[in-house]
C-alpha cells in the first residue's frame, strides 16, 4: 500500500459488517508512501497513527469510491495548486505567517500544509475548519464561496455589542495597506469607489489616474472607509477617516511611495498619480458578542 498526503484512508470489512470509517492522511512516515500514516478521522477529527490492515484501502482526494490504488504522483515540474491551495497561501502570506506557524496553529504537519498549498487537493471539512481558525477566516472564504455576494447576509448575533474604537485602535486597524473606499463629489454627484491604499507617515495614500473618479478627491475634504467582516461569526469593525486630500507632486515623494508600495492597483493600467489624505478625524466601531 502506498499513499500521498491528502489521500483518504477507508477502513471497511464487508465480511464482518464492521462500521465503515474514513479519514484524511495528514502525515507520512516514509518517503515512498508506505504505512504507517497519520490519519485525521472524519467522525472524531482526531489524528492517530494507523497501520492499515487488510480491510483498509487508499483512495485519492475527491474520488467517490472504489478500491485500491493510491493517488498518482503529482506531475513533474512546477506545482499547480488548486483554488483552495492558492487561497490558503495568499491569506497566509497576507498575514505574514510562515507555514510552520500556520501548521502549528492548525495542529497539522508543515509538510501537509505545503502539500495543500502546492497541489490540487480535497481536504476534509475538519481540516478546513482548523485552517480557517488558524488564519482567522472562515471555510466559505477558503473555498471561494460568496465572492459575488455582498457581505453581511448572515444573521445578527443574539447579543451584539456595538462599541466605539479609540483613535489608536483605528490607526492599528488601518494597518499599512489594503483596500478601502474613498467618498468623493463628482460632476454627476457623490461617488464611493474602492482603491488600494497604503499608510505612510500617518497619511492614507493611493494611486489613481488623472481624470478618474478617485482623482476628484484632490483639493477637497473626503471620507475614507475601511472595514472587515467575519461572516461566520457575524462580527466586524469599520474605521472612517476624514481629512483633506492633495495630489503628491514632488518627484522624490512620489518615487518613495512607488518604491515602498506593497501592491499595484487591482484595477491595472497606468495609475501613476498619488493622492494623499491626512486624517483630521478618525473614528471607528466594532461589533462583537456581549455574551461572556
Amino acid at each position: 500500500m502506498r499513499a500521498h498526503l491528502g489521500d483518504h484512508l477507508v477502513i471497511e470489512s464487508p465480511t464482518t459488517g464492521a462500521t465503515r470509517r474514513d479519514g484524511e492522511i495528514v502525515g507520512l512516515h516514509h518517503d515512498d508512501g508506505t504505512p504507517p500514516y497519520d490519519v485525521r478521522w472524519s467522525d472524531t477529527d482526531d489524528v492517530t497513527l494507523v497501520f492499515p490492515g487488510p480491510d483498509a484501502r487508499v483512495r485519492p482526494p475527491g474520488h467517490p469510491s472504489g478500491a485500491g490504488a493510491a493517488a498518482p504522483p503529482p506531475p513533474a515540474g512546477t506545482p499547480d495548486p488548486g483554488d483552495i491551495g492558492r487561497r490558503l497561501a495568499a491569506e497566509r502570506e497576507r498575514q505574514g505567517l510562515s507555514r510552520e506557524e500556520t501548521a502549528r496553529r492548525a495542529r497539522m504537519a508543515p509538510d501537509y500544509l505545503a502539500y495543500l498549498e502546492e497541489h490540487p487537493a480535497d481536504p476534509s471539512t475538519a481540516t478546513l475548519i482548523r485552517l480557517a481558525a488558524a488564519l482567522r477566516t472562515n471555510v466559505r472564504a477558503l473555498r471561494g464561496g460568496g465572492a459575488d455576494l455582498p457581505p453581511g447576509q448572515g444573521l445578527a448575533l443574539l447579543h451584539p455589542r456595538l462599541s466605539d474604537l479609540a483613535p489608536d485602535e483605528c490607526r492599528t486597524l488601518l494597518s499599512t495597506h489594503g483596500v478601502g473606499r474613498v467618498s468623493v463629489t463628482t460632476a454627476e454627484g457623490p461617488a464611493v469607489v474602492p482603491v488600494n491604499y497604503e499608510v505612510v507617515d500617518d497619511s492614507i495614500v493611493f494611486r489613481t489616474a488623472p481624470g478618474s473618479v478617485p482623482a476628484a478627491a484632490v483639493g477637497s475634504e473626503v471620507a475614507f472607509e475601511v472595514d472587515r467582516l467575519d461572516e461566520a461569526m457575524s462580527q466586524g469593525w469599520s474605521v472612517l477617516a476624514v481629512g483633506p486630500a492633495r495630489a503628491v507632486t514632488g518627484p522624490e515623494e512620489a518615487r518613495h511611495l512607488s518604491e515602498s508600495a506593497h501592491s499595484t492597483p487591482w484595477a491595472g493600467g497606468e495609475r501613476e498619480m498619488w493622492v494623499s489624505i491626512r486624517p483630521t478625524r478618525l473614528t471607528g466601531r466594532r461589533i462583537t458578542s456581549d455574551e461572556p
